[in-house]
């Protein structure tokens, strides 16, 4: 529990500091006015603080994965919560989770629900999965949603790091690329100043060469300036993204964006339906499930569309008309969930959506890193070439043979 320290007057007027254990700032003003103390000043003690920053740490999904499913099984097996929160902190390995999970079983100690002492820790524990967390307890079936969470959780990870690991080697490839063309015109490029002087002074000098020789001046000469004037465009940039002007630009282009359009909205979908429709079955009404789940789209347009699905569905009105009509979800998902309504199973068919979605973008995203490949490969043999021409066309040139 948190210590206060606080600054205060007794009923003479004599000033007293002092240490005092609450859970919140309000119980310890409450504490003093017990104690006939008007306060002047109160405040978390550094211990505290640095206790809060500890416990206040992110928590990678595949480890959190893990948990939800030990303690789904040990509820099932019989041990009683305290306990298995308790053993489950001193088995982790994890030094971030040991620290969460610690504080969680502490405050469950004094009292708190399970969701309450979660939700102390946004960063490792989601608003999604505290939800369901709560629907578990209130309606008796803590263990089942644990089980449910940590399956969810594995799969997100595991469409994560098929992406992921999709994007490996053109990246790897680009990186390459970028060092390969940085090292010809740095340390290559300048080599052949001498031999191509006099063609230069006669303006006897191919296109492709004078270029060369252009850019690789540029390089040697002006690098600070262009890593500065990089630096400087991405940092606005950066910046400009974290306005919602910026953020809603952004996610606009990405829906649009030639190629991934697609597998981003197709991502962002199955996001939200796996989301619902988990909250669904675990039992939270519709309209809080909505209110978390269009959430996990990470996408401002899809979410503003949910939105406003969502205050339709306040008015007795169907969830697939408004998403039909917002024209950002497809046609043939937004008639697979007016179906779901209307058999009145719609958990499951959104789950079946998700399902669906990922197999198909799992294989697009296949695909796509497939071309992206030669294709990276062929613009980095393109310039590689251009360089060669553009060294070899002097050459040639002054021995007659072009």
């Amino acid at each position: 529990m948190p210590e206060f320290q606080y600054k205060a007057r007794e009923m003479s007027g004599q000033q007293v500091t002092g240490v005092l254990t609450a859970t919140t700032e309000k119980e310890a003003l409450a504490t003093l006015a017990a104690q006939q103390l008007f306060p002047l000043n109160i405040n978390l003690a550094e211990s505290s603080i640095a206790a809060a920053k500890q416990v206040n740490r992110r928590v990678p999904s595949k480890h959190l994965a893990v948990f939800y499913s030990q303690l789904a099984d040990l509820l099932k097996s019989g041990v009683p919560l305290l306990r298995s929160l308790e053993l489950l902190s001193r088995q982790s390995t994890h030094s971030a989770l040991k620290v969460v999970v610690s504080d969680v079983r502490d405050q469950v100690a004094e009292g708190s629900r399970l969701y309450d002492a979660m939700k102390a820790h946004p960063k490792a524990f989601t608003l999604l999965m505290v939800s369901m967390v709560r629907a578990g307890e209130e309606g008796g079936f803590l263990e089942d949603v644990l089980k449910r969470i940590a399956t969810f959780t594995e799969q997100q990870e595991e469409l994560k790091g098929r992406v992921v690991g999709a994007m490996v080697y053109p990246v790897f490839l680009l990186v390459v690329g970028a060092a390969v063309v940085t090292v010809m015109l740095v340390w290559l490029v300048p080599k052949f100043d001498g031999m191509f002087e006099d063609m230069a002074a006669r303006g006897a000098l191919p296109w492709a060469t004078t270029a060369l020789m252009s850019m690789s001046e540029w390089a040697q000469n002006y690098w600070t300036v262009g890593l500065l004037g990089a630096a400087i465009v991405i940092a606005g940039l950066l910046q400009w993204l974290k306005t919602e002007d910026g953020r809603r630009k952004l996610d606009a282009f990405r829906l649009k964006a030639f190629g991934v359009g697609r597998i981003v909205r197709s991502l962002a979908i199955s996001r939200f339906c796996r989301v619902l429709g988990t909250l669904l079955q675990n039992g939270v009404p519709v309209l809080t499930s909505i209110q978390i789940a269009k959430d996990a789209t990470a996408n401002v347009i899809l979410t503003d569309a949910i939105e406003i699905a969502a205050s339709n569905i306040s008015e007795g009105k169907s969830l697939a008309g408004p998403l039909g009509s917002s024209q950002q979800f497809p046609e043939e998902i937004v008639e697979m969930i007016a179906v779901g309504e209307e058999a009145n199973n719609l958990e499951n068919v959104l789950i079946n959506i998700s399902e669906n979605l990922e197999r198909r973008t799992g294989r697009e995203i296949e695909m796509a890193v497939r071309l992206l490949e030669p294709i990276l490969l062929l613009f980095l043999a393109a310039i590689v070439l251009f360089v060669v021409i553009a060294l070899l066309l002097p050459i040639l040139q002054s021995s007659g043979m072009v």
